[in-house]
């Protein structure tokens, strides 16, 4: 039986309590791992990591929000945390403990006005996804199959103070007092502010889906704005399953190659015609078909990338640009990975190092086809360990990147990680957009 919630922690001090009482379990683990040391010299962190990653996920499996959404964003990064982690933090991406029915019930009828047995021929009060910031349910209407998305209590009031608790943790990772760190923080309130604005989402989500309408393979809800609230979002029920449970099924590699393909164009037409993107490419976001088509829910996160940053940041994927020093030097000065106050010794060795990195990342970009594997995303990771040990980067003297480039980086890790689970060979089909880049700085 599925444990449920009636209630949501919503105060500071509720809130503030139950990661304090998570910090009093972890200390705890510890002193058994110690004890069990003494005996047994042997004894290995495994349990250790296991016993944590549970606890710090039953805590912030019962925030929800902020304090979740920052472990659904961990449970991506393979190479940052232990195993034991990465893998407890997935449920966050679409099981985590669900509203109980009464809960649902309340939640609903104070945003709609209306009971959803009112408005809705038939509505399912267990829910069949519940992830950090809302949880479905199944619904009928007029002989239609209807996903019904229900917002948690009090979880956009939460965000700012949640962040204020993950700050120092964030901070001391980085090597970075508060206020250096301010602009990256701004960047994820206001994208987490963003998400719990389902009438924004509801409007994102039909722009975007109808301008992506024409791509093979993908496919998208229908939304219905008449039941829907900012803080209800109902759209069509999607068939399909999230991308584990689909490659459990062992598809062909053709059926993959087709699947990796369809995310790939998907991606590439938001950012390099609509300068915006899905950028929350977790798998629960996707629904996989036998046959190779994608579903895409969930519009919640959606970074619009300034014109100006899109002309400064992505011309460096371009080989015969990134070759050319002078525009180089402008590049990254204004994507500011470069400052007027760098020695020179700093200036080339960060340079070096950002252009070694950009190359690999690149490189799906120069050739028509490419492979993705786990060999090339641990690649990846390994570089960036590697640069992370330059003095300027793991002490910096102030931020650097533009905080444009946050959720840019997340979304293809995210890809890159999704096409190399799928161990995919597909058509990237760069030149479909680097001739314009190629051509807006031809003549500066």
């Amino acid at each position: 039986m599925i444990d449920t919630q009636d209630k949501i922690p919503t105060s500071k001090v509720e809130r503030a309590m139950k990661l304090m009482g998570a910090g009093a379990k972890i200390g705890g683990n510890y002193l058994k791992y110690y004890a069990k040391k003494t005996i047994n010299s042997e004894h290995t962190k495994e349990e250790l990591h296991e016993n944590n990653a549970a606890d710090i996920y039953q805590s912030l499996s019962q925030l929800k929000g902020s304090a979740l959404k920052v472990a659904q964003m961990l449970s991506m990064d393979k190479n940052l945390l232990p195993r034991a982690y990465t893998d407890k933090f997935a449920l966050s991406q679409y099981s985590a403990p669900p509203m109980s029915g009464p809960l649902v019930v309340r939640t609903f009828e104070k945003s709609v006005g209306k009971s959803p047995m009112t408005v809705f021929d038939r509505f399912e009060t267990n829910c069949t996804a519940a992830a950090s910031i809302g949880q479905v349910h199944k619904a009928e209407k007029d002989g239609k199959i209807l996903a019904v998305k229900i917002q948690y209590p009090g979880i956009g009031n939460s965000i700012q103070s949640d962040l204020k608790m993950v700050k120092p943790v964030a901070n001391a990772m980085f090597g970075l007092p508060e206020k250096e760190m301010q602009k990256y923080f701004q960047e994820v309130e206001e994208k987490l502010l963003e998400e719990t604005n389902y009438t924004l989402e509801l409007e994102r989500s039909q722009e975007i889906s109808l301008a992506c309408s024409a791509i093979p393979d993908i496919f998208f809800p229908k939304y219905y704005p008449e039941f829907s609230s900012s803080k209800v979002l109902v759209m069509d029920w999607l068939e399909g399953e999230h991308l584990k449970e689909f490659l459990q099924k062992n598809p062909t590699q053709e059926v993959k190659n087709r699947v990796a393909q369809a995310l790939w164009d998907f991606y590439n037409f938001q950012l390099h015609t609509q300068l915006a993107i899905h950028a929350d490419p977790h798998p629960g976001n996707f629904l996989f078909q036998p046959d190779g088509r994608v579903g895409v829910i969930d519009f919640g996160c959606v970074k619009v990338v300034p014109e100006d940053f899109y002309y400064h940041y992505f011309p460096l994927l371009v080989p015969e640009i990134r070759n050319n020093q002078p525009v180089v030097d402008q590049l990254l000065n204004h994507i500011e990975i470069l400052f007027p106050a760098d020695s020179s010794e700093v200036k080339a060795e960060l340079q070096k190092a950002f252009l070694e990195m950009t190359s690999l990342l690149s490189r799906p970009f120069e050739s028509e086809r490419f492979h993705f594997t786990n060999e090339f995303i641990d690649e990846i990771y390994a570089k960036g360990e590697e640069i992370y040990q330059i003095p300027e980067v793991k002490k910096p003297t102030q931020p650097r990147g533009s905080k444009h480039a946050l959720y840019v980086n997340r979304t293809y890790f995210g890809i890159y990680s999704m096409m190399a689970d799928l161990n995919a060979e597909i058509d990237t089909k760069s030149d479909l957009w680097s001739g314009k880049l190629v051509d807006y700085w031809k003549d500066r």
